[in-house]
């Protein structure tokens, strides 16, 4: 019984120790201008660790943690016209 809790335990840890990410980026994806999160406006690489990597209709876009996910998608629009404005 101990050995189960242990492993799920583990399994657990090991899962939010990885960055989530629903599909990672294209190599013929369009490059990410910035240099933060298209939602926060957050820097990479600070507390939330490294930035999250998708591609959305083929650009790279780069999110600083998985809570700024849901936002994206909820309106990618919004937020695609920031790599507009950054061309």
């Amino acid at each position: 019984m101990q050995i189960i809790k242990t492993t799920l335990t583990l399994a657990m840890l090991l899962s939010f120790a990885s960055p989530a990410t629903a599909e990672p980026a294209k190599a013929d994806a369009k490059p990410y201008p910035l240099k933060t999160c298209i939602v926060s406006n957050e820097e990479f690489g600070g507390e939330m660790g490294p930035p999250i990597v998708f591609t959305h209709e083929g650009q790279e876009i780069k999110l600083c943690c998985k809570a700024c996910k849901p936002k994206f998608e909820k309106d990618p629009a919004k937020y695609l016209s920031k790599l507009k404005e950054a061309k």
